[in-house]
Formats: structure tokens, sequence, C-alpha cells
């Protein structure tokens, strides 16, 4: 019998019914079970999972392999038993929670033997809301590299690989990481092989969150997801040298891993939990977040790895619950410069820089949007001229000079319904404002409260409001919500020629201000008449 082109890995623990799904999926892949080995290590299930691989094994006995071994407490010791087995050209590895799609494998193999790619990362999607970071799948790639892509954020094993590459420089999986140990594998195998493909084009594997949540990846506490991210820096850094395509990768551990460890759950550890993940964090910053990656961070991250830095967990604390129950605070605008105002800004005792709170651009639009508020809106005429008043509150405070209202002709982009606002572009410029603005500080002193009288022209359009203020160098675009408020009503005005205006909520809750004349002519001659009627009509009821 000739070596399988690819022999499928399943550590399996206490999985069923998932695990029937997933071996069927095996079974039934287009390549052939002639062409496929799959080895199953049961890792002491306690449920009838064992007896599921046994029974498969029986029913494909060419094909599927079953070893069974005491509880080992992750995947790791088992994925290394079935390696040390493997005869396939080919490793890919499976959760044994999870499924293919029916022709992944083929697919792979064959795009792998096309290009002599190394590793081959198939199309992943998330099942039950299970979430799988999309980006790297826009489009199929034969040659991709790990610095500069989105392949940093799909770290998982679930990929094919060469076995030659793996058993050349032995890569296995470290037993001592209960979450993560497929990061130093996959890393390392990606670091090191000739090539890296990507296909995009056809779903290969299907990720399930289980009913319970009860995947190994949700049940880690803070500490030991800690540890783990901790050692797989270690290795990652012994691989690839400081500079870019280190900073690379990290971003991703940064940003997920680390990040995920300062959210408002952190509030629910005891003092001395909280205190060593903060000693955790600090050491790991000091070692890896360079200038680079520091100013590519959101200012948010960057402040919570800042007071995790300096052991100011109260502040830390005080951050996070702020934040949860008010939302992120208010951009101080000061000399062209921007600085979000968490706890221990400018506060000596804890000593962190003010560069370490400004924001540099990164996710501004978003948290403008969400904490411009509207207040009011009414109407105001001035014999034949008709205002719009508005009061809004701001998420900005400082100089606040640059921030007006306009009404904008056209839709904001889609790009923009994400963040509910936008950047403008450095040559789009912003509307000419026009009418009266006032700004203030609100009583509390964390927003700004901006008045506006904009006067209303006689013309057929329909235009949106919108806020415009300038923040770190760039100009922002933020359509005003109605947030529910009344709105209100419909007015006629003018006397030589009527027109009527009405302020409108469009579908995506933002307001619209709608001017037209009250009826339309065809013609010169028409409106000339209409003027003589108007008149008569006028001198008759006088």
């Amino acid at each position: 019998m000739t070596d399988p082109d690819v022999t499928v890995v399943v550590a399996v623990y206490n999985t069923m019914p998932y695990l029937t799904a997933c071996l069927d999926s095996l079974v039934g892949q287009s390549i052939g079970t002639e062409r496929l080995e799959v080895i199953a290590v049961d890792d002491g299930s306690t449920d009838e999972s064992g007896k599921e691989l046994d029974r498969f094994a029986a029913e494909y006995p060419g094909t599927v392999r079953v070893l069974h071994q005491e509880n080992s407490g992750g995947p790791a010791a088992p994925s290394n038993r079935a390696l040390d087995l493997a005869t396939g050209r080919y490793v890919y590895f499976i959760g044994s929670d999870d499924y293919l799609g029916a022709e992944a494998l083929e697919r792979m193999v064959a795009c792998a033997d096309e290009h002599g790619s190394d590793v081959v990362v198939g199309k992943m999607v998330g099942t039950n809301g299970r979430y799988v970071h999309q980006k790297l799948y826009a489009e199929t790639d034969p040659d991709v590299s790990l610095y500069d892509s989105a392949l940093p954020y799909t770290l998982a094993n679930t990929k094919l690989f060469r076995r030659s590459l793996v058993e050349e420089h032995h890569l296995r999986f470290p037993e001592d990481l209960p979450v993560g140990s497929d990061q130093p594998f996959t890393i390392e195998a990606c670091v090191r092989a000739r090539k890296i493909s990507v296909l995009a084009d056809y779903t290969c594997y299907y990720a399930v969150k289980r009913g319970d949540a009860s995947n190994i990846t949700y049940r880690a506490d803070h500490l030991a997801r800690l540890r783990c991210t901790a050692k797989i820096m270690k290795h990652t850094a012994a691989l690839i040298p400081p500079g870019p395509n280190r900073d690379a990768v990290f971003k991703r551990h940064f940003e997920w891993e680390l990040s995920k460890l300062l959210q408002a759950d952190f509030l629910a550890l005891d003092a001395g939990t909280r205190r060593k993940v903060c000693e955790g964090i600090a050491e790991l910053t000091d070692a890896y977040f360079t200038d680079g990656l520091r100013d590519g961070t959101g200012v948010t991250r960057r402040v919570r790895f800042g007071l995790a830095e300096r052991g100011a967990v109260d502040e830390l604390c005080a951050a996070l619950g702020d934040e949860a129950e008010h939302g992120a605070p208010a951009f101080l605008l000061e000399d062209g410069r921007a600085f979000a105002t968490y706890p221990g800004f400018r506060d000596s005792a804890v000593g962190l820089p003010d560069r370490c709170y400004e924001v540099l651009a990164e996710g501004v639009a978003g948290r403008l949007a969400q904490h411009t508020e509207l207040e009011s809106a009414e109407w105001e005429q001035e014999g034949s001229q008709l205002f719009l008043s508005l009061s809004l509150r701001l998420g900005v405070v400082g100089d606040t000079a640059s921030a007006t209202v306009a009404l904008a002709q056209g839709a904001m982009p889609k790009s923009a319904d994400k963040p509910g606002a936008r950047r403008l572009p450095a040559d789009a410029g912003r509307p000419q404002p026009v009418g009266e603005f006032g700004r203030e500080p609100v009583p509390d002193g964390t927003r700004t409260r901006l008045t506006a009288r904009i006067p209303i022209e006689q013309r057929n359009a329909k235009r949106g409001v919108r806020v415009y203020v300038d923040v770190a160098g760039s100009t922002y675009e933020i359509p005003v919500r109605s947030d529910g408020l009344p709105m209100p009503l419909a007015r006629r005005w003018g006397r030589t020629v009527p027109y009527r205006v009405s302020a409108n909520v469009n579908p995506k809750g933002r307001l619209v201000i709608t001017t037209a004349p009250l009826w339309e002519t065809k013609s010169g001659v028409f409106r000339r008449l209409r003027r003589k009627l108007s008149r008569l009509n006028r001198k008759v009821n006088r």
C-alpha cells in the first residue's frame, strides 16, 4: 500500500455529539479514503467519544486509526502522539468538534502540489456564534507572507502542512500549554516554510462553538492565558529577530490575547490576581512592546497597557469601570493634538507620558459618533427667514473652536456606516460654516455643548445634518442621529414662493432636512401666472 496523500490528526476529549459530524466529514472527503489517513487520539474521554471513535475505526479499517490514552489536559500531547505515527505527505489538524467541507482536503493538497506550498490555509468560518477572523480570506493567494498579511490573526493549526517540513524541524506542540499550544507550531512552520498559500474560494473548515461554550479556548482563566501567551511570545522571539517582522506577529498578541486580559471581567478578579496580571503584562510590554507597536495601537489599549505597566491597578479599574458605564472619555483638544482623558492622565503619581494618552487617528470616528448626542432641534422664524436651531453634546473638550454644524448634500459613504462617522479625505475640504455657533462645557466638564442656528435656504434639496470637528490634524464628519427625540413639525414659510421644510429621520436614524416649493410649475409662463394669482388673492383678502 502506498503512503496516503494526507494524514488528518484529531485530538479528542469529550466532544460528543459533535465528534460524529467531524468524522463523517473526514471519511466523506472527495479526496477518497484510499488517499487519506485519519489518526484520532482519545485523550481520556469520559463520554461516548471513545466508543464512537472505535465504531469509525471498525467501519473504515484502512483509513481510521484510533489510539486511547490517559487524559493529558490539552490537545498538545495527543496531537504529538498522532504526528509520530503519521505517514501522509501532508498533515492536517482538525478540532474534534469541527468539520470540513466535502472538497477541502482534495483542494488543499492540489494547491500544495501545484505551487510547492509547505503550508496551505483553507478558508475557515465560524458556526453557532464562533468568531473566526476573515481578513486573510479576502482572496486566494498562492504566496503570502507571515509578515505583511492577516496570517498572524489566523494562527490555529487548522492548516495543511507538508510533513517533510514538520519532521525536518521536528515541529511538535508544547505540552505545557493548556491553551494556545498550536500557535508555536504554526508560527514556526510559517517562519520556516518556503511558500504559504491561501485558498479563499471554498469553505474548507467549519469551526463550531459548542452549545455550552465548553471549548477549551473558552475555559482558561486570566493567569493561565497570560502564562501561555508569555511562552508563545518567548518562542516566537527566538525565531524572529527584533524589527518590523517580529512586530507584525506580536501586534496580534497585544491586540488579542493581552488586550482580552484587560477587559471588563478584569474587575471581577480578586486584588492579588489583578496585580499578577498587571505584573505579567508589564514584563511583556517591557520586552516586546516597541515604539512602533505602541504608536500603532489604539489609545484605549495603549492606556490600559500603560496603567498595567506602571502597576496603577486602581486607575486601570477606574478606566475599565467608567468606560463600561459611560463609554470612552472625551477627547481633550489642545495645540493641534488630542488626548483621551482616561484616569491617570497627567497624574504625577502614575507618571505616564502624554504620548500614552494621545489619540493617533485609530478609532476616532467611532468614538466621536458614539458621543455626539442631539439634545434638541426646532425651527425659529424671523420675518421671512427661517432657521434650524440645534443643541448637541460632543465628546470633545478644550479647544473646540473647529466644531460646527452644516447641512450637507449627498449620502455618507458606506465606509462610514459601521463607525457612524468618517475622517474626511485630505482633499475633500469641510463645508463653509453658515450661521451662528456657540460652544461651552457641560456642567460636569466631560463634554462640550454645541449650539447652532443655521439659516434655511429656499431650495429644492435633501440635506443631512452633520457635525464637523478637527481632531489630531484631521477633520471628522459626524452625521447627527435623532436618538428618538421628537422632531419639529413640518413648516411652511416664504411669501412670494411658499416653501415647505421638514426634519426627517432616515432609515439609519440620521437627521435629514428636506426643503421644497409647495408646488412645482412647468414653465416660466405658469410661474408668472401663479405670482399674479397670489397677488390677486392677497388684494381680495385685504
